[in-house]
């Protein structure tokens, strides 16, 4: 049986609701973030040397990176079920957005979520109104427009089918879900940008991911 090892608030939601669309029996096993610090217990480094989440373990292999979990599972289990045929359009454009989440969609929503921190942070008086001004340009200047720009580039991708990989719901959305939920939750993504806005409704409305959150846990993402 496959084991999830969970973290709250975390990547590790996608591989559950994958689950739970394949109606795939799993078992979970749930981790808390450290309140002050946001990061992942220790224990998790008896997993997986890096100590992060996701992470399952099936049998004898031990898998971590959400994308790479959510194509072993789909390939291993899913019985040709949630993705395109191969050799076709939409199988092209699924590869594309499982890559695309992580490789270009997450990095400056990562960068804005960084920045966010050091300014909150706790620093001497006299150093704080430099290190505000300092991240407020970096976010004014370049994040938020890189942000902005994966923001309109989604939205225009949308117009094109359904899913994000044709007309039919696909490992792929799940996979996107998490930058989108991200965007909504800390890069300013309203309702100036519907289809995405739709897009999130949608998946919200699906039983395997209410279940998911169910099982996984309260899903305050980012916060």
């Amino acid at each position: 049986m496959i084991v999830v090892h969970h973290l709250n608030n975390s990547r590790s939601q996608r591989v559950l609701w994958l689950l739970e669309e394949l109606g795939i029996d799993y078992e979970l096993r749930l981790y808390e973030r450290d309140p002050r610090t946001m990061l992942a217990p220790a224990e998790l480094r008896s997993v997986h040397p890096l100590g992060k989440s996701p992470v399952i373990t099936d049998g004898e292999t031990t898998l971590a990176e959400s994308g790479a979990i959510l194509e072993y599972i789909v390939e291993r289990y899913g019985a040709g079920r949630m993705q395109p045929d191969a050799g076709t359009p939409d199988w092209l454009r699924y590869r594309y957005w499982m890559h695309h989440a992580e490789g270009s969609a997450m990095p400056p929503l990562l960068l804005k979520l960084v920045f966010d921190a050091i300014e909150r942070a706790k620093m001497p008086f006299f150093i704080k109104p430099v290190a505000v001004g300092i991240c407020d340009r970096a976010r004014k200047s370049f994040i938020q427009p890189q942000i902005n720009q994966h923001l309109d580039y989604l939205e225009a991708e949308l117009g094109k089918s359904h899913w994000f990989a044709g007309h039919a719901f696909t490992v792929a959305d799940i996979q996107m879900s998490f930058p989108v939920e991200a965007a909504r939750a800390r890069g300013g993504l309203d309702e100036t940008r519907p289809r995405l806005m739709d897009f999130l409704a949608r998946i919200h409305a699906r039983p395997a991911y209410q279940r998911a959150v169910q099982r996984g846990g309260p899903y305050a993402l980012m916060s």
